[in-house]
């Protein structure tokens, strides 16, 4: 399996800035070192260039995150300081969910080590979500003609609004969110499905309405590619995630999600999205996505090269 990573294009924040930013490179530590990877490539993917962002973005808001022209109100919605690496971080944070995208249509599963922007829209970042990688990269893959139609499964627990902004009028792909309804964001924007979760809602509850959403989102196919955003914030240690689902709970979610994929044969490139929890918990459910992604791996006939990067263990 391909893993796409990104922690080394390091976006600086200021000290005690409540963004976790050290998860990514603890868990790329964390896959490198486990022997269930040993026969998966680590890659880092090519920054996501302007056209590809324009799929998706507005040229004034390309252009304003470019060149640091945004305004203050801006940068502060985007919860982010500006700089150039904060830039060159959010372009490769884009071209990995890209790259995974490209690989998974060859080899069934692929895996970023970031992604999950899902608050960005066509033309404002949001919650530390400057550009929005899934739908960047489904619209690449279609101008491509790689892919014809698309989901998006979002398991973080705050609701995609970006993606839903980005792609309300777009038939080709189907949006599901899956999320706590009293949680950010405030104003949602409404996804092709919403599942909204009251707060405290644990492992049974959950697994049951995801197995029923699988199955509203199996009547909108078929489907050439699936998105998936596997947050780790439903976790119940979670400082601001509101529901309580267990480790075991999550694994079972990404089971759930995975195998449908894989009994549908429909490739699928999974992102990390959100995780606000002690640094070792977000680790410890990020791993296991991607060890279960690893496991559950299969071929699909046809498909096509993944992307270019450089390989590195």
């Amino acid at each position: 399996m391909r893993i796409y990573y990104t922690d080394h294009f390091e976006l600086p924040l200021p000290a005690g800035h409540r963004f976790p930013m050290d998860k990514y490179r603890f868990l790329r530590r964390r896959v490198v070192t486990s022997s269930h990877h040993a026969d998966d490539t680590l890659i880092v993917p090519p920054a996501a260039t302007d056209e590809q962002l324009l799929c998706c973005h507005t040229q004034p808001y390309v252009d304003a995150v470019v060149a640091g022209t945004l305004s203050n109100a801006e940068i502060r919605r985007i919860g982010f300081p500006w700089s150039t690496k904060m830039v060159e971080r959010s372009r490769r944070s884009t071209g990995a969910t890209i790259s995974a995208a490209r690989a998974a249509l060859g080899e069934g599963v692929s895996v970023s080590l970031a992604g999950g922007t899902h608050h960005a829209m066509s033309d404002t970042g949001e919650g530390y979500c400057v550009f929005n990688d899934a739908a960047v990269a489904i619209r690449t893959l279609q101008r491509e003609g790689l892919i014809t139609r698309a989901c998006v499964i979002d398991l973080d627990v705050h609701q995609g609004n970006g993606t839903a902004q980005i792609l309300a009028a777009d038939s080709s792909v189907f949006t599901l969110s899956m999320h706590g309804v009293k949680n950010f964001p405030l104003r949602k924007c409404p996804s092709d499905l919403d599942v909204a979760l009251a707060d405290g809602t644990g492992d049974r509850e959950y697994l049951a309405a995801l197995t029923t959403a699988l199955q509203q989102l199996k009547r909108a196919g078929p489907f050439d590619l699936a998105i998936y955003l596997a947050g780790a914030d439903p976790f119940v240690g979670d400082r601001l995630g509101r529901l309580a689902l267990s480790k075991d709970g999550l694994r079972e979610r990404d089971k759930v999600v995975l195998r449908w994929c894989r009994d549908s044969d429909l490739p699928v490139a999974i992102t990390m999205a959100g995780g606000y929890a002690a640094i070792d918990d977000i680790v410890d459910i990020h791993a296991s996505t991607v060890k279960i992604a690893s496991k559950l791996h299969v071929s699909l006939p046809g498909g096509t090269d993944p992307s270019p990067g450089f390989l590195a263990r």
